[in-house]
């Protein structure tokens, strides 16, 4: 009988272990499957997935061809999910946009893979987004997008993603708790655009009086985030508690530390955030409660995302002072979640790096066991803070490309220097090197760049070459291999997209006009290349044969940059010809500048990514009310245009080449300073600094009214052919833009 029990018992266990690991297997295939059903449900049936029982602990993926069927298989669904986009991309040469609303086709046949691949990743963190992202991309997104781009994600490998929706459901629940009003605590809120500079300890109170909706509808969105992410093997970054709490707590705990901070960035006193000192016993008790809450409704992973100081003047940059608080924060989420992981941006180390010295780095970022850390290179493409510190004093960090600031529309990216920086960091990084990842401030229309940043991560053979990678680049957009693509491409790679992207990058029509330097303070219209190049880059993609969405998206691009451009040499005829007097080249020169806006405008309303129609249309499907609508609306205008209080700092950041801001916002901009100017000249006057103010407050009060009484119905879908547009307008400014050189 003891026999007979002891073989029973055997075979219970042998089958409950093969019953797991067939399920582990089934749950791991059905997450892949449910995205080949969501992309292309017409190839259900060309894949099959396969989980490999053993990678040595590496993340791999392995394609083979087996009769008529495309076998893909990976150690999790996240790989598998890159070996799909792999066989997309160099197989089918097809690209998966990021956003939901971008289609792109298949082959009638799917391509046969002569050879097996086996292809493992490099490094074991893939990092995406920026706590910016949540306000200049997705503050309106539904889970329709969130879904696809989840889907994005996982196709490009991503499995540290940052996941900050929902956190004001949790901190309404914490702040109550403490004795909060639901009326204070939603007041201290800000708009949804601008929850990010919130959540970062920048502004509070602006725009605020969120909306009881929006919390519950962000708390359900969130729950079907994370759930989606962690399918794939995602572990999402949560927040945690960084000190921000509402000056009203001071009512409930008079004896707490809390200091009100200096207003941030051109805003009033009265927005002004409040900090809890992380040596107050209130600090420990609040972060516990945050977590346990959090936890409770959203899972966790035990990864938290911590900034303390971001563009904020520490209490003391004393390396004891600043050693001590990291520690004692740390402690907070240790005594909370013992096996918390603290993830931080090291943005300030390289913004404020006058005052954060290698000596303040290092006692900041060494206070708690680095086990426990990671950090996060946020702009490598420029700056490097991994060479500056002797490789992070050992803390383990992630090599990040950030690539754009506020939205901004511009061909930005420094291909060929990412690409070497990156090979570098592989070879001479430190074995803290673990990952790379993107910090994107907001999604640009340069998403190529941020595709290739996380094929690095991957041994793939064709990223080891730009331009050898830029000929598949081409391939895929166009849909097969055409010459004139590849040329443009390589155009494009060798020369356009050469130099970092920086903030307030816009062509010269989204800035506030004016003689002389512009005062917009973020007002970047430079470019680095030659015009010429690009204008021959368009000429050579428009001679390609597709009709792909991909590459009506690419020729649109170039093309309303490559006049957009030129509008800058036109200004500068203009402003000539002011100071010769002379009034009838004035006067043409307005015309075509006039000209060129409209046509910009009227290039971009053939794309969804550029119209401010959808973004105002999803910013208003947020409210249940009428109400609710026109607070959304105002709160979505005013971060393109103001950002913030009237004329303030941040003026024309998230400016955008989009169509309807592009003919209303700055279309009127301009006209009421060629009014201006024409008076100046008319009237016998210079238009000097007295007339420019004049001017300016008028121009002022038309921002304020374009989002504040919601100036202008706009296109919520595309409108036109983007490739007959393209081909029509660079026919018409071609020879201006040539004679101009």
């Amino acid at each position: 009988m003891r026999k007979l029990a002891l073989l029973l018992t055997t075979l219970f266990f042998s089958l409950t272990c093969m019953t797991g690991k067939a399920s582990n297997v089934s749950k791991e295939t059905t997450v892949v499957k449910g995205l080949v059903h969501r992309l292309m449900p017409q190839h259900e049936g060309s894949f099959v997935f396969k989980l490999l029982p053993n990678t040595g602990g590496k993340d791999q993926f392995q394609l083979k061809s087996n009769g008529e069927v495309i076998e893909i298989s990976g150690n999790n669904a996240n790989s598998m999910a890159v070996g799909l986009n792999y066989y997309l991309k160099y197989y089918c040469h097809t690209t998966v946009s990021w956003f939901v609303d971008d289609k792109f086709e298949m082959p009638e046949s799917l391509p046969v893979i002569e050879k097996p691949v086996t292809i493992d990743a490099r490094c074991k963190d893939r990092f995406f987004l920026n706590y910016c992202t949540f306000g200049y991309t997705m503050p309106w997104w539904s889970w329709r997008d969130w879904e696809h781009f989840i889907d994005w994600m996982a196709l490009n490998g991503i499995n540290l993603p940052l996941a900050i929706t929902g956190q004001e459901s949790i901190w309404h629940k914490v702040w109550m708790k403490l004795g909060l009003s639901d009326k204070e605590i939603r007041h201290y809120f800000t708009g949804p655009a601008h929850l990010p500079w919130h959540r970062m300890l920048n502004i509070d109170y602006w725009q605020g009086d969120l909306p009881m909706s929006w919390l519950n509808d962000q708390e359900d969105l969130q729950k079907k985030i994370v759930a989606r992410e962690r399918e794939f093997n995602m572990k999402p970054v949560l927040p945690a508690f960084a000190g921000h709490v509402p000056q009203e707590l001071k009512r409930i705990y008079p004896n707490a530390k809390i200091t009100k901070l200096g207003a941030w960035s051109g805003y009033s006193d009265q927005y002004a955030c409040s900090f809890l000192d992380p040596m107050d016993p209130l600090f420990a008790k609040i972060q516990k409660m945050f977590l346990q809450q959090q936890k409770d409704i959203y899972g966790t992973d035990h990864i938290y995302g911590i900034d303390l100081f971001n563009e904020l003047e520490p209490p003391s940059y004393e390396a004891s002072y600043l050693k001590r608080v990291a520690h004692q924060v740390y402690g907070t989420l240790e005594k909370a979640d013992k096996n918390a992981v603290w993830l931080q941006m090291t943005w300030l180390f390289y913004n404020e790096r006058k005052d954060w010295t290698n000596d303040r780095i290092k006692a900041y970022i060494t206070a708690y066991p680095p086990q426990k850390s990671i950090l996060l290179d946020y702009y490598c493409e420029r700056h490097e803070v991994w060479q500056q510190t002797d490789k992070f004093y050992n803390v383990p960090y992630i090599w990040c490309y950030l690539g754009n600031f506020g939205g901004n529309t511009m061909l930005a990216g420094n291909i060929d220097e990412v690409n070497k920086r990156i090979e570098n960091t592989f070879q001479k990084g430190g074995k803290n090197f673990i990952g790379l990842g993107a910090t994107l401030e907001g999604f640009d229309c340069n998403p190529f760049m941020y595709e290739y940043v996380f094929e690095k991560a991957w041994n793939f053979d064709a990223h080891k070459n730009v331009s050898n990678w830029g000929e598949h680049l081409a391939d895929e957009h166009v849909g097969h291999a055409d010459a004139n693509a590849r040329a443009a491409w390589n155009i494009l790679l060798n020369k356009i997209y050469a130099s970092p992207c920086t903030p307030g990058q816009c062509p010269v029509i989204n800035i506030r006009p004016c003689f002389g330097k512009f005062k917009t303070y973020y007002s970047n219209y430079r470019i680095k290349y030659d015009n010429a190049d690009l204008l021959k880059a368009a000429e050579l993609m428009l001679k390609a044969d597709s009709k792909t969405p991909t590459f009506a998206f690419d020729v649109s691009n170039l093309v309303r940059q490559v006049i957009s451009n030129h509008f800058a040499v036109l200004f500068k005829d203009y402003e000539k010809a002011y100071n010769e007097n002379n009034y009838k080249e004035m006067k043409a020169k307005e015309a075509l500048m006039l000209q060129i806006i409209n046509d910009v405008d009227r290039l971009v309303s053939s794309q969804s990514f550029y119209l401010t129609g959808k973004w105002i249309k999803e910013a208003r499907s947020k409210g249940v009310n009428e109400e609710e609508k026109l607070y959304y609306e105002r709160n979505a205008r005013n971060l393109l245009t103001t950002w913030g209080e009237k004329a303030g700092l941040l003026n024309d950041y998230a400016s955008r080449t989009w169509s309807g801001m592009t003919s209303t916002f700055y279309g009127e901009r301009w006209k009421m300073f060629f009014a201006a100017v024409d008076r100046a000249v008319i009237g016998g006057y210079k238009f000097d600094d007295a007339k420019y103010k004049e001017y300016e407050k008028e121009v002022t009060d038309y921002e304020e009214i374009w989002w504040k009484d919601c100036i202008g119905d706009f296109p919520e879908t595309p409108v036109g052919d983007s490739i007959e547009l393209s081909k029509e307008l660079l026919a018409k400014y071609k020879t201006l833009i040539e004679q101009s050189k």
